[in-house]
This record gives C-alpha cells, structure tokens and sequence, in this order.
C-alpha cells in the first residue's frame, strides 16, 4: 500500500467508489424510512393518517425500488448473485481498513505556539 495519501495514484476509481457508497447509504436510509413507515401506520388510528402513511409507504417502496434499479444496473449491488455480492463487501471492508490506515493527520496535533499568546501551566500566558 502506498501511505502517501496525496499521491494521485491513492484517488484511482474513487469518484466509482464514492458514488456506490452514496448509493448504499442512501438506500439503507430508504429502507429505513419503510420500516418506519409501516410501523407508524400499524399504530395509527385516525383514517387520514393511515391514508397520510400508506402513501409514504407506497412512495417510500417506490424509492426504494429505484435506487436499487439503479445499483443493480451499475453492478454496485447483487441481490440475487450472492457470490459476487460477498466479493463487493470484501473490497468494501479492504478499502475501509486501507483508509483507516492512512496517516491523514500530523501526530502532534499539540497547538501550542501556534497563537500570540498561550496560556502557561500556571494559568498566565507565556510572552
């Protein structure tokens, strides 16, 4: 792995990358808002919000549907092909851990010096 993070290389099929994690995430917040759909109108009593629910359900499977269209088109989702499924996961958890490891941060974050004034361990400033 290259742990230079600014080298171009680093950035090769990141936007394809991005743009099927964006895809997930929005679809697990689809499915959410399904769940949460449905489960609101079993306990809903008034008819106009059942019938106000019921029409976010059906808008919310709709959505769902088509982001999932969508992914699968793009070949960033597998639902019926388990194996290539399990392959994408296993690049995904490799890029996580990849990114994870990417020293993205200076290790001496301390500030001090950094200002015109700090303060000193006695609670008055140092010149």
């Amino acid at each position: 792995m290259n742990d230079d993070y600014l080298d171009p290389i680093n950035s090769l099929h990141m936007p394809e990358l991005a743009d099927m994690t964006f895809a997930t995430d929005f679809l697990i917040r689809a499915k959410e808002g399904v769940r949460n759909a449905a489960f609101a109108l079993t306990e809903a009593v008034s008819p106009d919000a059942r019938k106000v629910l019921r029409e976010q359900l059906r808008q919310g499977l709709a959505l769902h549907r088509e982001i999932t269209d969508l992914m699968v088109s793009k070949k960033w989702f597998h639902p019926y092909e388990l194996g290539e499924q399990y392959k994408l996961d296993q690049l995904s958890a490799q890029n996580t851990v990849m990114v994870g490891r990417m020293r993205l941060y200076p290790e001496d974050t301390s500030r001090k010096g950094m200002f015109d004034r700090t303060p000193d361990s006695s609670g008055g400033f140092d010149a």
